[in-house]
């Protein structure tokens, strides 16, 4: 074995251990793990402000990035797995409307924000930093709906099909964006035309794959089935996901929309049946998710390389850290539009909006984008920019399940 993967197997080891323990601690404290995974990460990446520099360079290891960004495919891919089509179709045009406000209206607000902040960035940067505020997690706000026995209610089910249906938005809105930033990178003119080419072919690529993806990752699992050997079902599993990752980066789109739709026509019932999970008891139980022990490895790497990214150092710069304020300001701000859209008499819009606010995992995803794209020479994300972006990610996160709780509890009829 070469000596030159000493250094990332120490890396690794360093950044799992202190990702889980932090995320356990997170999670005792009923906040979600991967806020526990990017501090975790701040900490071990500005460990330098102490006089420690021995992992310095760690946030640029190579190898480190390769393994963040295979696990932000796998969390993509699990992502879309949990999308249930029928049910998102199902919810009414109260989600329709309120995921589309959660859109636009934040990106619009955190482009304002960023062009008056930062007068002299080109617009397509004040673009981007607007399109960091469009995700919402889904994951975030499902747990606390569920803790409270409330996600099958009124305002549970527009929230809910309304977060799913705002990150297939915003999928698209970071697609159309980091085309149009690529383009100009290369020299290329902006043009309506060339913006209305990059959905389309988004649009055409999810279409293509829920029409052939779904026959196609039966067949392939079948198959997988039928042949001998241990692990066969995962190999397909991951076989499709980068499969339809490396096909949305043929077509020029970002790898992640292939590896959501590769999840989205993956049919649970089969990947259940495929992979069954031995209990405690001898007994078997099906999982429905082979490539669940894969992202339990990979996908912490991200969100801990990303938290390593974060340069508290940049934050002293002169007004950083009052733009990371105002961008949390305005992103709390934007997704309370989305009450607008609910159509429903008697339902608690607040509460609506309340529910939108987390940005999570989708928005570190979005900013962690923004700085492998470069436009003049220079990265679309700084550091400083990237640091407010994280700040902002943590506080609506943090935020969100204290502030739905109350309002919830405050509406729960009277018993």
């Amino acid at each position: 074995m070469s000596a030159d993967i000493l250094p990332l197997l120490a890396a690794l080891a360093l950044i799992l251990v202190a990702g889980r323990a932090a995320g356990a601690g997170f999670e005792r404290i009923g906040q979600p793990a991967v806020l526990g995974e990017l501090v975790a990460g701040i900490v071990l990446g500005n460990l330098g402000l102490a006089g420690v520099h021995a992992l310095d360079g760690l946030r640029a290891a190579h190898g480190v990035a390769i393994l963040a960004e295979i696990g932000v495919l796998l969390f993509l891919y699990r992502v879309g797995l949990e999308t249930d089509l029928a049910e998102m179709m199902a919810v009414g045009a109260s989600s329709l409307a309120v995921a589309v406000l959660g859109v636009i209206t934040p990106m619009a607000l955190g482009a304002l924000v960023s062009a008056w902040w930062f007068p002299s960035s080109p617009p397509l940067v004040h673009a981007f930093v607007g399109a960091t505020l469009t995700a919402t997690s889904v994951g975030i706000t499902a747990r606390v709906l569920a803790d409270l026995g409330r996600a099958d209610g009124r305002e549970g089910r527009i929230i809910l099909g309304a977060a799913v249906i705002d990150d297939v938005l915003g999928l698209l809105v970071l697609t159309v964006v980091a085309g149009i930033i690529a383009a100009a990178d290369h020299g290329r003119a902006f043009d309506a035309l060339s913006a209305a080419w990059v959905v389309g072919k988004a649009l055409l690529f999810l279409a293509a794959a829920l029409v052939l993806g779904r026959p196609v990752s039966r067949a392939a699992l079948r198959i997988a089935e039928r042949l001998p050997g241990r692990g066969v079902t995962l190999v397909a599993a991951l076989a499709l996901c980068f499969g339809f990752a490396w096909l949305a980066g043929r077509v020029g789109l970002a790898p992640i929309v292939g590896a959501f739709a590769a999840g989205l026509v993956a049919d649970p019932a089969d990947l259940a049946a495929a992979f069954p999970a031995r209990a405690a008891d001898g007994a078997h139980h099906a999982t429905g998710d082979p490539l669940e022990p894969i992202a339990a490895f990979l996908v912490p790497v991200f969100f801990v390389l990303m938290g390593l990214r974060v340069d508290l150092a940049a934050l002293a710069q002169p007004g950083v850290l009052g733009f990371a304020l105002l961008l949390t300001a305005v992103a709390v701000l934007g997704k309370q539009a989305c009450a607008l859209g609910v159509l429903e008499k008697g339902c608690d819009r607040i509460a609506v909006g309340l529910g939108m606010i987390p940005r999570g995992e989708v928005g570190l995803i979005f900013a962690g984008i923004g700085t492998t794209l470069t436009l003049g020479g220079a990265p679309v994300v700084s550091p400083a920019v990237f640091s407010a972006v994280v700040i902002m990610v943590a506080l609506t996160t943090l935020a969100t399940p204290p502030l739905l709780v109350m309002r919830l509890r405050a509406r729960a009829p009277a018993r």
